[in-house]
């Protein structure tokens, strides 16, 4: 014989459970993008202010490695100014991937050694946390919360697609100049264009060999 005494806590308990998980209250999702940087640092050798030989090739090499590509940032900390033809070296590898120098270097842990200088990659990668999230039981819902994953699939496809994750926090900057001709090159290629069917259907051949 069940105990009913038993019984009562037990409903009260799968119905809060019901009403626990993620909230999502308004039509933006509490899923967000969240984006992250890494710093990765090479040390290269400088002698008269240009690379010692060899540095040039490690440096290509370590960037390969890297898959160096748009959205990454490369910056040179020279505190003592000891490269300064160097750095035209490092442009000129830089400059294989499509990118250019950035003048600011981020902070590393361990300061430059005389005789050197430090290449800087920066890296951003934007992810959502806790996605996919079903921690919310959307059946005994009563509080007009929309889906714990409402969002989820949304956001993690734009955190995957986005070529700079930086955009992400501060945006693009807009040109300061707007070229109507250049936005018009579009539109008066489409216009300009001949119908396709403007010459006939082409005849389809029946015969045989």
């Amino acid at each position: 014989m069940i105990n009913k005494s038993i019984l009562a806590p037990l409903a009260s308990a799968l119905l809060l459970a019901g009403c626990m998980g993620t909230e999502n209250r308004g039509l933006e999702s509490v899923h967000q993008p969240v984006v992250s940087r890494s710093d990765y640092a090479l040390d290269l050798g400088v002698s008269g202010g240009a690379l010692v030989p060899g540095e040039e090739r490690r440096l290509a090499g370590w960037m390969t490695t890297m898959r160096l590509a748009y959205g990454d940032r490369v910056a040179i900390d020279d505190p003592a100014g000891e490269g300064l033809r160097a750095h035209d070296a490092v442009a000129a590898v830089v400059a294989g991937y499509g990118l250019l120098l950035s003048d600011d270097a981020p902070v590393t842990p361990a300061t430059v050694t005389p005789g050197t200088i430090r290449v800087v990659v920066s890296r951003m990668r934007a992810a959502v946390p806790r996605c996919p999230d079903w921690s919310r039981d959307s059946t005994n819902e009563f509080e007009s919360n929309t889906s714990s994953n409402y969002g989820c699939a949304v956001n993690r496809n734009l955190a995957a697609m986005v070529a700079n994750p930086a955009d992400l926090v501060r945006g693009a900057p807009g040109t300061e100049t707007t070229d109507a001709a250049v936005s018009y090159k579009a539109i008066d290629t489409y216009r300009k264009k001949a119908p396709t069917g403007a010459s006939g259907l082409a005849a389809a051949s029946t015969g045989g060999k």
